[in-house]
């Protein structure tokens, strides 16, 4: 199974800039998208089906034109979670989850911190997300977490973590939550099969940050340490261009 995690930063203008044909030429079994900014009803749908799509589940932020999560899969699921049940989390549209008979995948799209107060909230957000996963985890152990974590884990995974280090995104408590909630058992499946430096998922749209390479890896596919002997293959799409992210991928044999 090839799985395929990717921020689209507006999946209406995404589209603009060739994401359909980049989806069929890409194929992934699965595709979980992020702040999608849109609601259901704004899309084309056929369009997704006519890429080889023929199940797609959105889940929208309440607020038009934010946040937001979407999947879509080439084969249908045996069950579809939409949010956590957790009011907050489910208001900004930040969790969606498909089962299969093997394995279920959910689209993440965690907070980032822009400011203090939504600072705060990403801490809480991500305290409450990792008991739920805990919980989730006894009944569904065979779990992919793919998606926008808006976290830098370690400072290979940042262009200049010298200057960032007071930075929401690579702030000590932040990277402490990730490595918490990976002890927990989960894997980094980039990191599982890839130890080169300036890899990155995400870059500023400031100071031509994407052509010097000054980036962020903030996109994760986390598979729970059951699936382990599984990942036959992680990788990074950075020349995919509809967004200030990439593509990430992990691909599972199961």
């Amino acid at each position: 199974m090839n799985i395929i995690s990717y921020n689209v930063n507006g999946i209406r203008a995404a589209i603009k800039k060739g994401f359909l044909d980049w989806l069929q030429a890409a194929n992934p079994d699965v595709i979980c998208l992020q702040e999608i900014k849109a609601q259901k009803e704004q899309l084309d749908l056929s369009l997704f089906e006519k890429a080889g799509y023929p199940f797609h589940y959105w889940f929208s932020a309440q607020k038009k034109g934010y946040s937001g999560v979407a999947i879509l899969c080439k084969e249908q699921p045996t069950h579809i979670e939409y949010g956590t049940g957790i009011d907050h989390m489910d208001f900004e549209g930040r969790n969606l989850r498909v089962d299969f008979e093997k394995v279920s995948v959910m689209s993440l799209y965690l907070p980032s911190g822009t400011n203090s107060a939504r600072l705060d909230y990403k801490f809480a957000y991500m305290d409450e997300f990792q008991a739920y996963i805990l919980e989730l985890k006894k009944t569904r152990p065979n779990l992919v977490i793919c998606g926008d974590y808006n976290i830098c884990h370690e400072a290979i995974d940042i262009h200049d973590p010298v200057r960032n280090k007071n930075v929401s995104g690579f702030l000590p408590e932040e990277r402490a939550w990730l490595d918490g909630f990976l002890q927990q058992g989960f894997i980094d499946s980039f990191r599982h099969l890839n130890a080169e430096p300036h890899q990155y998922s995400w870059w500023s749209y400031r100071a031509n940050a994407r052509a010097n390479n000054k980036g962020w890896r903030i996109d994760y596919n986390l598979v729970s340490k059951p699936l382990e002997n599984a990942i036959n293959r992680s990788y990074i799409l950075p020349q995919a261009m509809h967004s200030d992210h990439c593509p990430i991928g992990v691909e599972l044999t199961i």
